[in-house]
């Protein structure tokens, strides 16, 4: 049998449809931003997407072709470079968005970071693989997670308070899918809920004084229409009149008004606002679902894994699909603070696109190994 016969294929099917989705609703949304701010062709973030997901198709191919042995034997590398590229970061990256992380290639730029989500994710999973019966010892245990907090930190710094939140969570998430005891897992959590309460505590007695004003700004998503003509207002109010817009089928596909420069990023963090604007809150709540099912397909691809570091793996792809879609629709729907998330498979970026792609060819391939073992 051919490999592709083992793969999941409700998965397959539902990655495929929302990539689909995701490159007409890129060209919709950054449509007007393209022609009226930067004076390109309307088709310029439709292209550059497109040759993002061929990119990341030919990465999902590679992951699913490639033994997962390889890419976790070769994870402590992977971490190496990655600290190197963070802090080259602070001599040669270039600044967007007030964060100095990407590296400006001239025909693409790099953002370490991203890439740096599934390098975290493989490293754990060979970490933990090859200590599997020495989990007992909290220091094997805790080793590869003090350099994850360090990879964190030095990412925090750029500063990219969105993206070290994610690796947070999914160290965090991966570190209680561990098969541990728990008397291990006891004073570990009181390290974690510990170090929780001095950040919050840190920054109500200092005011939050430590993070810039842009930052501060983030948690002022309250109420942002009565601060229309503020920044801590302007984006969220103009997300929730698109939701509002929208109504339950929509205004139509190419019809939304607030593409037309009210929401800046209309094809990165506010592309679900666009979305449920052009389609109505049926599509939307119809995406939520869809998520909810690729979630459940992964989670299933997890708990059948047949090696710790396989399983790892995939629960951390899980925890990194789970944060983005949380994180950015907890943002864009005023529930939260705003950070600046992309949306999985529907919103525009380089590097976040070819490392999901390439994130999901892994759980295949997951997939695939577990099948064939089970069928000896």
């Amino acid at each position: 049998m051919k490999k592709s016969t083992k793969l999941d294929k409700p998965l397959l099917i539902i990655m495929f449809v929302f990539m689909i989705f995701g490159l007409i609703m890129v060209l919709s949304a950054s449509s007007m931003a393209s022609y009226m701010r930067y004076h390109n062709s309307i088709y310029f973030y439709l292209i550059r997407q497109t040759l993002f997901m061929l990119i990341g198709m030919i990465a999902f191919l590679i992951a699913i072709y490639f033994p997962t042995k390889l890419f976790k034997n070769t994870s402590p590398f992977m971490i190496i470079v990655l600290i190197i590229s963070l802090f080259g970061l602070m001599a040669y990256g270039a600044v967007y968005n007030s964060s100095q992380s990407w590296y400006d290639l001239k025909i693409i730029t790099v953002q370490p970071s991203e890439i740096g989500k599934i390098f975290i994710i493989l490293y754990l999973a060979y970490y933990y693989n090859k200590h599997k019966n020495e989990l007992d010892n909290q220091w094997i245990l805790l080793k590869p997670i003090i350099i994850s907090l360090i990879i964190i930190a030095t990412i925090a710094m750029q500063p990219d308070l969105g993206t070290a939140f994610v690796i947070f969570g999914i160290v965090v998430l991966i570190f209680y899918a561990l098969p541990l005891k728990r008397q291990t897992k006891g004073p570990i959590n009181k390290i974690f809920v510990g170090g929780i309460v001095l950040v919050i505590l840190t920054i109500i007695l200092t005011g939050g004084s430590f993070l810039r004003d842009y930052q501060l700004k983030r948690f002022q998503f309250m109420n942002p229409c009565e601060r229309y003509e503020d920044k801590t207002g302007y984006q969220l109010c103009n997300s929730i009149i698109a939701l509002k817009n929208g109504g339950l089928t929509g205004k139509g596909i190419g019809e939304s008004t607030q593409k037309y420069l009210y929401l800046p990023e209309s094809h990165t963090d506010f592309i679900f606002p666009i979305i449920v604007e052009e389609w109505g809150l049926i599509v939307g709540l119809i995406i939520i679902f869809a998520y909810m099912f690729m979630l459940y397909r992964i989670l299933k691809i997890a708990k059948k894994a047949t090696d710790l570091g396989n399983a790892i793996i995939v629960y951390g792809v899980f925890a990194y699909l789970l944060l983005h879609i949380s994180i950015n629709l907890i943002g864009t729907l005023n529930i939260g603070p705003l950070t600046g998330v992309p949306l999985p498979f529907l919103s525009y970026g380089g590097s976040y696109t070819i490392t999901l792609l390439f994130s999901m060819g892994l759980v295949q391939r997951v997939h695939y190994e577990t099948y064939k073992k089970n069928k000896k």
